[in-house]
């Protein structure tokens, strides 16, 4: 049984230097693309990678644990903030709003 997906979870935050939106992989770097996210089921899973990310002052800023949905193409936000932020910078043609296409 797939857990429901409230259930499931990503941390994502900031990366210090660049602002960039960054997701927590399963290696515990970061990526600018949420597909490489890691996917946690369990609560105590999602704070005990909460905290891991939290502990990395001098590479992220804002780490939070945002909802997602399991697809075939890796986790999708469910919210319309984190659809949003997946998409990348919406204020004018620069870095994934134009290596994506979402100008």
């Amino acid at each position: 049984m797939m857990p429901a997906a409230s259930d499931l979870k990503i941390v994502t935050a900031n990366d210090l230097l660049t602002g960039d939106v960054v997701y927590l992989a399963p290696d515990g770097g970061w990526s600018r693309e949420i597909a490489q996210a890691e996917v946690l089921a369990g609560a105590d899973l999602a704070a005990a990678r909460l905290s891991a990310a939290a502990a990395q002052p001098g590479v992220i800023v804002g780490a939070y644990l945002a909802d997602v949905a399991a697809t075939a193409r890796g986790p999708a936000p469910v919210h319309f903030r984190e659809e949003f932020r997946a998409k990348g910078p919406s204020n004018y043609a620069h870095g994934k709003q134009v290596e994506q296409n979402n100008v």
